[in-house]
């Protein structure tokens, strides 16, 4: 019922009252809507992935992967100082998932070295056996 009257309701020049209120409800949250603020948060997880893949050594493994990372970061960097948050948050997380890419591609070369080595040890261990059938 007080819906219905509301609605029936006339404003300023003829228009419904409902209508009006909800223009001036949203144009009240849009002028408080406040600009993005900068994704330190993101960037500081960035740096830390980049930090650990280089203590890693992951360099030596996978270095395209890392150093788009580190090109990455300085691009969200650039991204802040230009006052474009979304661009930074952004760049900063692809930044932070280059670094951690990065460090899953060195672990996976360090195991195939080693896997690699172990296959080697058990190939020279049977052709010893081979040659060598009853010595114990």
């Amino acid at each position: 019922m007080i819906q219905s009257e509301l609605m029936k309701r006339k404003g300023i020049r003829g228009f419904p009252l409902y209508m009006g209120l909800a223009a001036a409800g949203l144009l009240g949250l849009v002028g408080c809507a406040a600009p993005p603020e900068a994704p330190m948060q993101e960037l500081q997880a960035a740096e830390l992935a980049i930090a650990s893949a280089e203590q890693e050594r992951v360099a030596d493994y996978a270095s395209d992967d890392l150093n788009q990372a580190r090109e990455k970061l300085a691009a969200a960097r650039r991204a802040v100082r230009n006052e474009q948050p979304v661009q930074a948050r952004y760049l900063a997380e692809e930044s932070r998932v280059k670094a951690v890419l990065a460090s899953a591609k060195a672990e996976e070369a360090k195991a195939k070295a080693i896997n690699d080595e172990m296959q080697e040890s058990i190939e020279t261990l049977k052709e010893e056996m081979r040659r060598n059938p009853g010595e114990r």
